[in-house]
């Protein structure tokens, strides 16, 4: 759907070093391949167990996971809203993407030299908050100046109202406040979406820790954690280090070993990469037949014509019916015929709202 995740973050941070792990995802979840689209994106498969129960059951001639999309942006520096460094790149950058990845340094090694020479997170947090929420008030105004006339003389109702709206953002962007915290409703959001503010986007904070502190955190974790607490923002602990020692082994096995010893059940990176799944507010659906088992990204709240039109667009013209079983009704009965002897297979029509790991089939006509 290319929809993308933008890694973020000050230079030194671990942040090249855990896009450079996710490059290697397929190491995690089979053979799975990984591609370079440009030189800092990444198209990266999203682990899902479902997919190889599925395959278990229905024994396919191959199995197509789905990806999300992950961008390595230039690390960010003091005045980047002004242009300074690669401001303007980076700022640019980060536009384009649909959600944001922000690494923080959460750990101490006198080897690795700090930008600003000490560790403190939260104000690694807030230097680059501060210069997303500048370039944001600074298009924010922008717009402001263009609508005020016609919002002043009255004669384009809706240009006073995207006033009105577009002067709350000012002041919350003021006060020094992320554009996603402004008190707005999600109909009035409407006015800013041409402007694109960074700050509006969803992001999840990538706490970067040492070894020992990956299961429990640390000083520096719980800083941000209480930083970050009326941000509804997610926050994960991952160890850059050891992920990239995890990736440079070979087989399986090897990898699943190492996990059992420092008590993981899975790669942090698996984890980073669904909840980047999450944070894009992505669901799946599954197409399950001998020959070929996928899964298929949708936005949530797709009705079943737009989730078959990702498939083909031809799917969503000429959309008759759905076939729909729930994946746990799949699993517990084996297969399609087995779900349709139990009464578990649904025709639904244009009005179904599509869950998270339906395993769907669609007839049309065009």
């Amino acid at each position: 759907m290319g929809l993308q995740c933008g890694i973020v973050g000050l230079p030194n941070v671990g942040k090249s070093t855990l896009f450079n792990c996710l490059s290697n995802a397929k190491a995690q979840a089979a053979n799975f391949p990984f591609c370079t689209i440009e030189p800092n994106v990444g198209v990266i498969t999203v682990p899902d167990e479902r997919l190889s129960v599925l395959e278990k059951l229905v024994k396919p001639e191959r199995v197509v996971p789905t990806t999300v999309e992950i961008v390595d942006i230039a690390g960010l520096v003091k005045g980047a809203s002004k242009g300074e460094g690669l401001g303007n790149q980076f700022l640019g950058n980060i536009r384009e993407t649909d959600a944001i990845l922000h690494v923080l340094r959460c750990f101490d090694d006198p080897n690795v030299v700090h930008v600003d020479g000490q560790i403190n997170p939260v104000r690694d947090k807030e230097t680059i908050d501060y210069e997303l929420i500048l370039k944001d008030l600074e298009s924010v105004e922008k717009k402001m100046q263009r609508t005020e006339k016609m919002a002043k003389t009255g004669s384009d109702k809706d240009a006073k109202k995207c006033f009105e709206v577009l002067a709350v953002y000012k002041t919350h962007l003021e006060s020094g406040q992320a554009a996603r915290s402004a008190p707005v409703t999600e109909e009035d959001k409407k006015y800013i979406a041409d402007i694109h503010l960074l700050t509006a986007k969803p992001v999840m904070y990538v706490c970067n820790v040492d070894e020992a502190s990956v299961l429990t955190g640390n000083k520096h974790v719980d800083a941000v954690r209480e930083a970050v607490k009326n941000e509804q923002a997610e926050i994960i602990m991952i160890t850059a280090a050891m992920e990239a020692e995890i990736a440079s082994l070979e087989s399986y096995e090897d990898r699943q070993s190492f996990l059992k010893d420092i008590g993981l059940d899975e790669p942090g990176v698996n984890k980073l990469i669904k909840s980047a799944y999450r944070l894009l507010n992505l669901y799946t659906y599954f197409t399950a037949g001998v020959k070929e088992v996928r899964a298929w990204t949708i936005t949530r709240n797709m009705t079943a014509p737009q989730a078959a039109g990702v498939i083909h667009t031809d799917f969503e013209k000429g959309f008759i019916r759905a076939e729909v079983i729930a994946y746990d009704d799949f699993v517990k009965y084996g297969s399609e015929s087995g779900c349709r002897d139990n009464g578990k297979l649904r025709v639904e029509g244009k009005e179904y709202v599509v869950a998270d790991g339906d395993v769907m089939h669609f007839r049309f006509n065009v």
